[in-house]
């Protein structure tokens, strides 16, 4: 196992730098990974399989010049840029990709994909969108056959038993991603949201013990920090889907803000909820990414009133509003993103009823964008900040 040498976030601006550093000097001594898109994807499942998952993201940096001609433009910008870098050599030392039915804009990606990018192994994860008592056992079944599908192409059985130690591993990098979280509590915090943003995106490449390993470390050394300034910083949640890059994080960092906390696929959404261990191990990976993981493509159909369907929707919002002391939320959204887009006015409107303020952005997935948004997020903060003093 590689290490820091006593700096873990060293070894993070590695691994996020050049992303997917380790995993392909790890496919030199004969380990083999698997890409997937999305946290709907069940990664315990390759990891029984042998494979270190790999999370596809993209590169707003990147100018997308090889995707137009086989992917249309009115497509989510940031499938449109990962899609972009896999046909520059990018995720070469990938085996294979599990692609699941979330959005249409991932569904209907897949055959361009399987057909343009070609891999030994491809798979189309048939995702359902209700939590309800037959989704949970249809969703059994598909789990079943995408097991069966990754057995074939490994040439040997997937027992249950490395479902469940697949699992056990799993829920115990979650419980280090909390206790990782925890230090952005303190009125100081003792991990910026850049270096936060920078390890979420890090260990989505990296194979989990050695992530597990790694947040121990830079919990280590984050407790031994001390606070630079005896002011307490505008405290900022960010909400959002696929940010997998620091831009923005710096655009309200530089401003003297803090972020504290997320709601983000790559970050929060995936470490808040535990697996539960059940003697079919898929029973609990199941209920999990049905029940746990709050995406806007799941359909909560419980009845009741409007507040009480924001409350189901929404309510871990208000537990990190109140656990990480939250001053405002600036809420991001991807042009061209249906799910989250149709979320938005819900969204504003649940975090306003908790008196919160939230300034809602919409982004192309792309640097040449960061101005514009930059002068918008620092007027609101700076508004912020005079309603304190």
């Amino acid at each position: 196992m590689e290490t820091a040498n006593g700096n873990g976030l060293i070894l993070i601006e590695t691994y996020y730098g050049d992303y997917g550093y380790r995993a392909r000097a790890l496919k030199q001594t004969g380990k083999r990974m698997m890409g997937y898109i999305s946290a709907a994807v069940p990664v315990e499942i390759m990891h029984a399989a042998g494979f270190i998952p790999v999370r596809i993201k993209g590169d707003p940096k990147e100018t997308v010049t090889k995707a137009y001609g086989s992917m249309e433009t009115l497509v989510c910008p940031f499938l449109l840029n990962a899609y972009n870098l896999a046909l520059k050599g990018k995720y070469d030392y990938l085996e294979g990709i599990v692609i699941p039915h979330t959005c249409d804009s991932v569904c209907r990606t897949y055959d361009v994909w399987k057909r343009n990018f070609p891999l030994p192994y491809y798979h189309f994860l048939n995702v359902p969108h209700l939590d309800s008592a037959p989704s949970q056992e249809f969703f059994k079944e598909i789990l079943k056959t995408f097991v069966k599908s990754l057995e074939q192409f490994i040439g040997k059985e997937i027992s249950g038993q490395d479902l469940a130690n697949a699992v056990l591993a799993y829920n115990d990098f979650r419980k280090t991603m909390r206790e990782l979280y925890d230090l952005r509590k303190p009125d100081q915090p003792l991990i910026s949201g850049i270096e936060m943003m920078k390890t979420l995106v890090a260990v989505k490449a990296l194979p989990v013990d050695e992530s597990t390993a790694l947040i121990r470390q830079i919990i280590n050394e984050a407790k031994g920090r001390k606070a630079s300034s005896p002011q307490k910083p505008l405290r900022v949640m960010l909400v959002s889907d696929q940010i997998d890059d620091t831009a923005l994080i710096e655009i309200i960092e530089n401003t003297g803000a803090q972020v504290v906390m997320d709601d983000i696929s790559v970050g929060s959404k995936l470490y808040f909820a535990d697996i539960e261990a059940t003697s079919d191990p898929i029973d609990g990976i199941a209920e999990y990414y049905l029940k746990k993981v709050n995406l806007p493509t799941f359909y909560r159909d419980k009845g009741g009133s409007y507040d009480e369907n924001l409350e189901l929707r929404f309510g871990h919002l208000k537990r990190f509003i109140s656990e990480f002391n939250v001053d405002a939320v600036i809420l991001l959204v991807y042009k061209n993103c249906d799910p989250y887009g149709f979320e938005v006015p819900a969204t504003i409107s649940y975090i306003e009823s908790l008196s919160k303020p939230v300034f809602y952005v919409e982004d192309e997935y792309s640097s040449s964008s960061s101005s514009a948004i930059k002068t918008r997020i620092e007027a609101f903060l700076e508004m912020l900040t005079q309603e304190r003093r």
